[in-house]
């Protein structure tokens, strides 16, 4: 099966990429960061409130909202173009939680108020948001590995059930980091050069690289087609090689750019922490897992 974009959605992801390069270029991103000097990371205040607003006017949370709600009135393969546009460019905020919350909370369709939600044990940015989904009685705070994304931990109570929409949007934002890192070890390989050739001319870095773009092209066949199904288990299926992508790219990319990846003024380090903490959302790999495995069995018996 081949998927083509329309040119419609190519516009949609094309003026999203642009929206962020304005609001959340690689200078914001280091100064959301945060360096505390030597290295230490200094705790957001807040996403910011200013791009939080234009991506309400892009209509990145009412994406999905039927337009006679005031929203665009697009549907799910969309939602993942957009995305996946955030992912690639690591903007931080509970993105997810706000699009999902569009229609149903004031505020978050525009961009005005900013939504977060308990998911299973944890909630990102809970001091930071405006409204809360969920019960967050007795939540502690946890150090998050992302320095752009702070986290705590709601003890006790059952986890419910993940919304498929969130696996699958949060797989779209793996697969835009798992992109990005693929672009930033191609773009070092060419560029760093040892004993007067490029590093990517010898086979070990080359095959890092190699590998990158099939483990991300691989997730990007399954994430825009479960954007398609909208199927749970063509969902579980992308999340998993999404993450894949994400976590492996980020370290091979790593690889690749030796100690100048883990310096603070590298961006690499900052999609490897991200992705790590992505992997926790919506019960996680696991989950994921589970519903694979309840599927090959019950279609085997």
């Amino acid at each position: 099966m081949r998927f083509r974009l329309t040119d419609d959605q190519r516009a949609l992801r094309d003026g999203m990429r642009q929206v962020l390069a304005r609001h959340f270029d690689g200078e914001a991103l280091r100064a959301a960061a945060g360096d505390g000097g030597a290295g230490r990371a200094v705790r957001p205040a807040g996403p910011d409130r200013v791009m939080w607003r234009a991506l309400g006017d892009a209509g990145f949370f009412a994406l999905r909202l039927p337009e006679a709600d005031g929203g665009v009135g697009l549907g799910l393969p969309e939602a993942v173009l957009v995305f996946e546009e955030a992912g690639r460019a690591l903007l931080p905020g509970p993105l997810v939680a706000t699009h999902l919350a569009a229609g149903v909370v004031p505020g978050a369709a525009t961009g005005e108020t900013v939504v977060t939600a308990v998911d299973g044990g944890l909630v990102e940015w809970l001091a930071e948001a405006d409204v809360v989904r969920g019960d967050t009685t007795g939540a502690v705070p946890l150090r998050s590995l992302d320095p752009l994304t702070p986290l705590h931990r709601v003890p006790g109570g059952a986890a419910a059930a993940p919304d498929p929409v969130a696996v699958l949007l949060t797989a779209a934002e793996q697969l835009g980091t798992a992109g990005r890192v693929c672009e930033l070890a191609a773009q070092h390989a060419r560029a760093r050069e040892q004993f007067g050739r490029p590093v990517g001319a010898f086979q070990a870095v080359a095959h890092l690289c190699a590998g990158m773009l099939v483990r991300t092209e691989t997730a990007r066949a399954a994430v825009y087609a479960a954007a398609v199904t909208a199927d749970p288990v063509d969902i579980a299926a992308a999340r998993l090689l999404a993450d894949e992508a994400a976590v492996r790219g980020a370290r091979d990319c790593l690889q690749v750019h030796g100690g100048m990846g883990f310096t603070w003024e590298s961006e690499v380090h900052l999609h490897m922490k991200r992705a790590w903490v992505r992997t926790q959302r919506t019960g996680g790999v696991t989950e994921s897992e589970e519903v694979l495995a309840v599927d090959l069995l019950t279609g085997t018996l």
